[in-house]
């Protein structure tokens, strides 16, 4: 979970539960920190996750009737995400008492699966919608079958299995373990340190979650910003409106959210893992170790919420929606804040001056009638 979501999880199937490791006792000394700044920063994933991602379903919904590639493929990733911050809610509890999992070793096991599973199964997802836009782009004729609904349809039951075969192994080992101090830790990496052969087969799991995803989402959109590039240059009413340097902007600021939140995590498994390879680490190394998990998970959750402010300068759709939803609820605000006005409506202060003005023109015809009976007399 926090600690331990890692491309894999096969190489649990032989852990020993983490009871016998006592000497170190400062793995979870940041608690005091962490049971603060974790949930309020998991909140707010979840909150602005689900509303984004929510969103964005309810663009995409609409275009299911004339479905192609990359809408299947977006689909899919608005559903992982959306799947994912519901799995937050019994972190933020984990987080808040401490690092303490009162709720049993199946809910630990289910709600882990489900965390896993999503935070995968959106990193394939992005890979497949960067090969598809290079496809579509640099490869339109050649490769043009792979973007056939038919067959991308295959391709995201696929991925789906993929990521399930990789984590189905998890139900099968202990993920809770009995801390020293009384408190019981759900998938937390020290609970598995004494897998056979851990180090090896992580650096193998970064390399097969991470390193070809990454390279191949570098890949692909770095060859089509260079054919956008070239196709503006040589045409000259697209450079002029712009649509070449929004594409290329929204690409870079795609591979740069990629980059930065899941990099941090991957790097540090990769670099702490070669260190094991090389020499047994002390405690001091676990433990600082076991505090940088805990920050870069947080980053690499992260990118669940990004993904709606994507949304919202790449789809033209996402960003109307969202702009008629604020202008209503403003609409609706101003008419709640003039209804509810101590001082009376519009139409009562007009009805007012009707009625001020109707009395000020009888009494001026009452002085007139008044003045016309005494020339009279």
């Amino acid at each position: 979970m926090s600690s331990t979501t890692v491309p894999t999880a096969s190489i649990l199937s032989s852990t020993n539960n983490y009871s016998d490791n006592t000497s170190c006792d400062t793995l979870y000394a940041h608690r005091n920190y962490a049971r603060v700044l974790m949930p309020l920063f998991y909140s707010i994933v979840f909150i602005v996750g689900l509303l984004g991602n929510s969103l964005a379903l309810h663009v995409i919904r609409p275009n299911l009737k004339k479905m192609n590639s990359t809408t299947l493929y977006s689909l899919n990733l608005v559903i992982s995400d959306i799947l994912f911050t519901f799995s937050l809610p019994l972190r933020i509890a984990y987080y808040a008492l401490g690092f303490h999992w009162p709720l049993g070793e199946p809910l630990c096991k289910i709600s882990g699966l489900v965390f896993y599973i999503n935070t995968y199964a959106g990193v394939n997802f992005m890979t497949c919608l960067s090969v598809d836009r290079f496809i579509a782009v640099v490869l339109p004729l050649r490769y043009a079958r792979f973007r056939k609904v038919s067959n991308v349809k295959y391709i995201c039951v696929g991925v789906w299995l993929l990521v399930l075969g990789q984590t189905l192994p998890l139900l099968s080992s202990p993920m809770t373990n009995d801390e020293p101090d009384g408190m019981i830790t759900c998938m937390e990496y020290p609970n598995f340190e004494k897998v056979d052969n851990i180090a090896p087969v992580l650096i193998g799991a970064v390399f097969l979650g991470y390193g070809i995803p990454v390279v191949t989402i570098l890949v692909c959109y770095s060859v089509l910003c260079s054919k956008l590039r070239l196709t503006a240059k040589k045409n000259h009413l697209t450079e002029k409106s712009g649509r070449s340097r929004k594409a290329i902007g929204v690409i870079c600021c795609v591979s740069l959210v990629f980059v930065i939140c899941y990099s941090p995590y991957h790097i540090d498994i990769l670099q702490y893992m070669i260190r094991k390879l090389m020499y047994e680490p002390d405690c001091a190394e676990l433990t600082a170790f076991q505090i940088s998990l805990h920050i870069t998970v947080c980053l690499m959750n992260l990118n669940s919420c990004l993904d709606p402010f994507i949304y919202f300068f790449a789809c033209k759709g996402y960003k109307r929606k969202l702009m008629k939803l604020l202008k209503l609820q403003v609409s609706m605000s101003f008419s709640s804040a003039v209804r509810t006005s101590p001082e009376g409506s519009s139409k009562d202060f007009i009805d007012g001056n009707k009625i001020q003005l109707n009395s000020t023109t009888a009494s001026v015809t009452e002085r007139l009638t008044d003045r016309r009976s005494r020339l009279q007399e």
